[in-house]
């Protein structure tokens, strides 16, 4: 998106490159402590659960040093209500029309300029919440299949440093392999 001026009117966190840092311990804590943080903040409201999910939340794994979260929601009718919430403690709502998801909502916790988390909301009964925490608990029971998934991250994120789509995108082929 550009002003009049052809100048970028994203802010620096949307157009971040894809970067993956050397597995972090610390990452499980703060997994931990964000989802303990949602979880009492949403449950309130409309969020039934909250998981630590994607590559911060496998033990030794390689990864974009963001905490992506997943909250489970019997629908989206009370997203103005969460983004009320949200958007003190930083985070960023991206409406389905910039996300090109539209079964999820998308959140982006924002800090120094930089993401910090992640948080998808999904709903109740979607395959693709059962899909996210399949693929983490199968990544964490096997090593072997973990390290074979964090060669390919640092792979792709050189390949598509710039698109973080496409990085997405090229993960798409191991993920489904993982979960048939």
């Amino acid at each position: 998106m550009e002003n009049k001026h052809g100048k970028s009117e994203w802010p620096a966190w949307a157009t971040e490159t894809v970067e993956i840092a050397e597995p972090d311990a610390r990452w499980l804590k703060k997994g931990s402590e964000e989802k303990e943080r949602l979880t009492g903040l949403l449950s309130p409201l409309v969020v039934l659960q909250v998981e630590h999910i994607g590559s911060t939340s496998i033990p030794d794994l390689p990864a974009k040093p963001i905490i992506d979260l997943m909250g489970k929601v019997h629908s989206f009718d009370a997203i103005e209500d969460i983004l009320s919430l949200l958007e003190p403690e930083n985070w960023h709502y991206v409406p389905p029309h910039l996300d090109n998801r539209p079964w999820r909502r998308f959140f982006v916790k924002v800090k120094n300029n930089k993401r910090v988390a992640h948080l998808h909301l999904i709903r109740e009964g979607d395959q693709r919440w059962t899909n996210q925490i399949q693929f983490r608990d199968r990544l964490i029971e096997d090593g072997e299949l973990a390290k074979e998934y964090g060669e390919l991250k640092v792979k792709l994120s050189q390949q598509y440093a710039d698109d973080r789509e496409k990085y997405t995108d090229a993960k798409g082929a191991f993920v489904a392999r993982v979960l048939s």
